[in-house]
């Protein structure tokens, strides 16, 4: 004798716990797939984007006689450059002019 075909189960027909497990299910999928968009967007952008090297050459900008340097960094247009003297200046990267310079205190 031949069984019956099983019936497909209704949604309706669901338990309680099932439901809000499908529901879970659905959430972390969609959440995953904005996660990858997300970072292959990231990444597209980030590889695409103009990264021509800064060329700063310390010795262009005017410090005192007899300071040493101990740091140059390059941030917004502007070069930072640390003494051994204590003293932070800051040059337009562009005029090589000085702009600011902040003592740190000892």
């Amino acid at each position: 004798m031949a069984e019956p075909p099983e019936t497909p189960i209704a949604e309706g027909d669901l338990p309680p716990h099932l439901k809000r497990l499908r529901l879970l299910v659905t959430i972390l999928t969609l959440t995953m797939i904005a996660g990858v968009i997300t970072i292959s967007a990231v990444l597209v952008i980030r590889l695409n984007a103009d990264t021509r090297p800064v060329l700063i050459a310390p010795g262009d900008f005017a410090l005192p006689e007899g300071v040493g340097l101990v740091g140059i960094s390059v941030v917004h247009g502007r070069t930072v450059i640390v003494g051994d003297d204590g003293v932070i200046r800051v040059f337009d990267s562009e005029s090589r002019a000085l702009q600011q310079e902040v003592a740190i205190p000892d």
